[in-house]
């Protein structure tokens, strides 16, 4: 599937508006010039511009040539890599819907699992992956940034 330029664009300057507009209420630290809404803001500054550039190159493409908006790619007459965006869309839906009772480790492992085996890796290697990946992510965003992560039905392991 391919989508001219000019419509991620827009898609994307909408996002970068939106999480613009979101950050103006965040509260100000005091005594700190850079506060919490310092990394948002250069974030979708930085989008932002680079979606007014999607939009004029995807402009100018249709312009030359009649390219349509939409054009169905060749992977959706395929069952496989169908099946795979499937899983890939399934996963994150269970993550947003199950992950604060399951837990972090407990959903990406069946996510990146799934994924794998939607991909048709070999289950061995699917499993050692998908353990050994979302143990290394929880480590580096628990530990290491500090984020809290969900551990649903885990007991707090550290």
């Amino acid at each position: 599937m391919k989508l001219n330029d000019a419509v991620f664009g827009a898609l994307f300057l909408a996002l970068s508006l939106l999480v613009l507009w979101t950050i103006g209420s965040y509260p100000k630290i005091p005594g700190q010039n850079i506060g919490p809404a310092a990394f948002p803001g250069v974030a979708a500054s930085v989008l932002a511009l680079c979606s007014l550039l999607l939009i004029v190159q995807g402009l100018r493409a249709r312009s030359r040539e009649a390219s349509p908006w939409w054009q169905r790619g060749e992977w959706t007459t395929r069952p496989a890599q169908l099946i795979a965006f499937a899983v890939t869309v399934g996963g994150l839906l269970l993550y947003v819907l199950a992950s604060e009772r399951i837990g972090f480790i407990a959903t990406g492992i069946v996510m990146l699992g799934s994924l794998m085996l939607a991909l048709r890796v070999r289950l061995a290697a699917a499993l050692i992956v998908a353990v050994a990946s979302t143990l290394v992510i929880h480590f580096a965003f628990y530990k290491g940034l500090r984020v809290p992560l969900p551990w649903g039905v885990l007991p707090v392991l550290y």
